[in-house]
């Protein structure tokens, strides 16, 4: 066997321990491994900090203005969301009641003054025509003369009457089912004026 020095081996070539070229010293590896591992404190340390400081910003710009959390904000927007859902849900009911009840409402109207006697001006007798959206309602019709006044009333159903119509009362009916958009339709017709003798008697 050759020694170390390159001729043969002695006694206290046999006792020394056998190393690899490539493998450093234990005692000069140890400091290196020690900076190595403060350093890598220093940074953990310095990203532990900058962390902190970024979720302070953070949970400053989310906090709400009575101060609570962003938990705390998301939660009583939610609580308001539910608390709108249901509000608009009882909205749209009463709507639906509001349409419904809305139908049966008089909302079409036809209105016919005219002077059905010639010793009466100013067209104080009328035909008025009362009509829902389903075209049932009520005709009231007003006769009046030097004397009296007359008041008839004739029901309205799917836009038919129970009755035999004057021909005010067919005019006011046909305004009140042609009259969109809650508008009145008024007609005034009056009759020619009463002779020279009667005035004069006047």
């Amino acid at each position: 066997m050759v020694g170390f020095g390159g001729g043969p081996p002695t006694a206290e070539d046999s006792t020394q321990p056998a190393r690899l070229g490539c493998v450093p010293d234990p005692a000069t590896l140890t400091p290196v491994l020690i900076v190595l591992l403060g350093a890598c404190l220093v940074g953990l340390a310095l990203l532990w900090r900058r962390l902190g400081g970024l979720a302070g910003r953070l949970d400053r710009m989310t906090r709400g203005e009575d101060g609570q959390s962003l938990q705390g904000v998301l939660e009583t927007h939610l609580g308001r969301v539910v608390e709108v859902q249901s509000e608009v849900a009882q909205l749209a009911t009463r709507t639906g009641k509001l349409e419904v009840d809305g139908r049966r409402a008089f909302q079409r109207i036809g209105l016919v003054r005219f002077n059905p006697f010639e010793d009466t001006g100013g067209n104080q007798s009328f035909a008025l025509a009362l009509l829902d959206a389903e075209e049932d309602g009520i005709i009231i019709s007003s006769l009046h003369s030097r004397g009296s006044t007359r008041i008839y009333a004739k029901a309205i159903a799917a836009g038919r009457p129970e009755a035999a119509l004057s021909d005010e009362e067919a005019e006011a009916l046909g305004l009140a089912r042609d009259a969109t958009g809650g508008r009145v339709a008024i007609r005034g017709r009056a009759v020619a004026p009463p002779p020279a003798a009667v005035r004069g008697e006047r």
